[in-house]
């Protein structure tokens, strides 16, 4: 029975240290990320970091805990922005577009009216 709880307390002990391995490299970025502190001011948060660690990360997640949340959403909202903005930029133009640059083609002289016709019927299946 004495072996169970030592296996309990084995997993319980890990599943704390990895949680605070978690929390102190989240809080580590966030000092990195934030503008508004200065060179000095990281310094001093790194340092305690390094020679009371436990207590730093609760502190600082105490303190600066809400305003964290608030830079990791405006992170968030740009990566979506930049992946939004990637996809628009590679899916191509919808059917409408691409007849419509046909027929500037066609107009131009540059596309005969089979190859206007081809292009047309590519855009409206879809392919």
């Amino acid at each position: 029975m004495e072996q169970f709880w030592n296996v309990i307390w084995l997993f319980f002990w890990g599943f704390a240290f990895v949680s605070y391995l978690f929390a102190l490299f989240a809080v580590i970025t966030d000092i990195f990320r934030d503008r508004e502190l200065n060179g000095w001011l990281k310094a001093i948060w790194l340092l305690f970091l390094v020679f009371v660690p436990f207590l730093t990360v609760l502190v600082y997640l105490i303190a600066r805990g809400r305003s964290m949340a608030e830079r990791q959403a405006r992170s968030a909202q740009r990566a979506d922005a930049a992946t939004t903005e990637y996809i628009r930029s590679v899916a191509g133009a919808s059917p409408t577009q691409e007849i419509a640059k046909a027929k500037e083609l066609l107009d131009a002289g540059t596309l005969t009216q089979g190859e206007f016709e081809a292009v047309k019927a590519k855009a409206l299946s879809g392919a």
